[in-house]
């Protein structure tokens, strides 16, 4: 997610906050490195330019409020023009009986109708897909097969007819909660499917119209959102593959030439992996300031249960719970993404480390699967013999499982020296537990 200026504005924070004494020729300075590194992700160079002048103004020509540091004030606002710039206050979907999804070619438009069907789902609405897109052969196909994955209705019209498909779909769907329009992927440049896209519009008449912009677009993506928007109206933005760029800027700069608001991004191709869009949350991340609060939010959708977290605690955990924590783990998103959002964390251990560490834990996975469920509960039985058919069934090693048997053990034993005297108590761990919705 915006690796370069994610890295890139986290390291100038830290210079900020850690170093010495600031002045206001170092504060230009570093506004300069800002607008060079938003310039780098494709953030518009007059969005860019606009920022860098707001931050000017508050920050350096200013004068510092009473009870703050130079610094203090600088981080602030700093904070506070990047909400601004980034979307301001977030902007729901709630309510909707109508969303109209548009985007190019190649957006991954039509798996986020999935998501966004599965996030909807979550709230207790019952949603209805509707296949608009008979110019790529296995779309609506496609759309089925999200659709019977969720349990989740959709209705493709047979005579291939997109206007008939509209009128059809809005009357089978009625009585439904929400009805969502998968539409072709499209340039919006294209003369002939432009004027498919608004006769559709007039057709649906829809409460939303969503844009589906993938990251990785560029500059391009400003371009593209205007035509839609003045096509359609576009009322919400969408930014998929978030999690395969180094830049998003310009996707994020094309919702301020429609004045549509950024309402979810795509972090990666699990139904799960769609987060609601909230700048003030958004920014504290890209800044290296961490997400608590939708960390927490994701430990609790992932239900650990007490009993497990409780063993744990006391280091009499066993495989089994090892294995259901990996699990848990695995739900939460890749770990680059959650240590983006421990305060501190971000940055701090590579990309390359944690990717290493996410193939361990699939490897142990893999192993602890090819157990049976006594071994699992009671480690001890595997010995020399069960070990060389574990390694067999897996796939895996003898060295393999031995290193998994070898981590469980050194994880038990220090989880029962962190519950004791020597570390943190007990009562200290149970009291971190309940920030993730547990209760003892």
């Amino acid at each position: 997610m915006f690796d370069s200026l994610h890295k890139g504005l986290s390291g100038v924070i830290r210079k900020l906050v850690s170093g010495g004494s600031v002045d206001k020729k170092e504060v230009e300075a570093m506004l300069q490195d800002i607008r060079k590194l938003l310039l780098q992700a494709d953030v518009d160079a007059k969005m860019a330019d606009q920022l860098v002048a707001n931050i000017k103004k508050k920050a350096v020509d200013s004068p510092v409020p009473a009870g703050m540091t130079l610094r203090e004030h600088v981080l602030k606002v700093i904070y506070d023009e990047l909400v601004a710039l980034l979307g301001g206050k977030p902007s729901g979907l709630a309510g909707r009986k109508r969303i109209m999804m548009v985007g190019l070619f190649g957006s991954g438009k039509t798996t986020t109708i999935g998501k966004l069907a599965k996030h909807f789902i979550k709230q207790g609405v019952r949603p209805g897909l509707v296949a608009l897109d008979y110019h790529r052969p296995a779309a609506p196909q496609q759309l089925e097969q999200l659709g019977k994955a969720m349990n989740v209705p959709v209705y493709v019209e047979e005579s291939k007819d997109v206007y008939r498909a509209a009128k059809n779909g809005m009357e089978k769907f009625a009585k439904l909660d929400l009805i969502i329009f998968d539409t072709a992927g499209r340039n919006a440049l294209d003369s002939e499917l432009a004027d498919e896209v608004k006769r559709l519009g007039e057709i649906i008449r829809p409460d939303e119209v969503l844009l589906a912009i993938p990251a990785d677009l560029g500059k391009v993506a400003k371009a593209q959102a205007e035509e839609f928007h003045r096509l359609v109206g576009v009322t919400g933005v969408i930014i998929t593959k978030m999690d395969g760029t180094a830049k998003a800027g310009g996707a994020l700069s094309a919702t301020s030439v429609t004045g549509a608001k950024v309402k979810f991004i795509g972090m990666g191709e699990k139904p799960d992996d769609l987060e609601v869009y909230d700048p003030t949350r958004f920014v504290s991340r890209l800044l290296g300031l961490g997400d608590l609060q939708t960390l927490l939010e994701k430990a609790k959708e992932i239900e650990i249960k007490k009993e497990s977290v409780d063993k744990i605690v006391e280091g009499k955990f066993t495989l089994a719970d090892f294995m259901e924590q990996i699990e848990a783990m695995e739900k939460m998103g890749p770990m680059s993404q959650v240590m983006s959002m421990i305060p501190g964390m971000s940055g701090r251990v590579s990309e390359d480390v944690l990717k290493q560490q996410e193939g361990k834990m699939k490897k142990y996975k893999h192993i602890m699967q090819s157990m049976t469920k006594d071994e699992r509960n009671f480690p001890d039985l595997v010995t020399a013999n069960r070990i060389k058919r574990i390694a067999k069934g897996s796939g895996r090693t003898e060295a393999d499982v031995r290193e998994l048997l070898n981590q469980y053990n050194s994880m038990r034993k220090m989880m029962r020296q962190l519950g004791g005297k020597a570390g943190m108590q007990r009562g200290q761990m149970k009291q971190l537990a309940k920030q993730f919705g547990l209760s003892f």
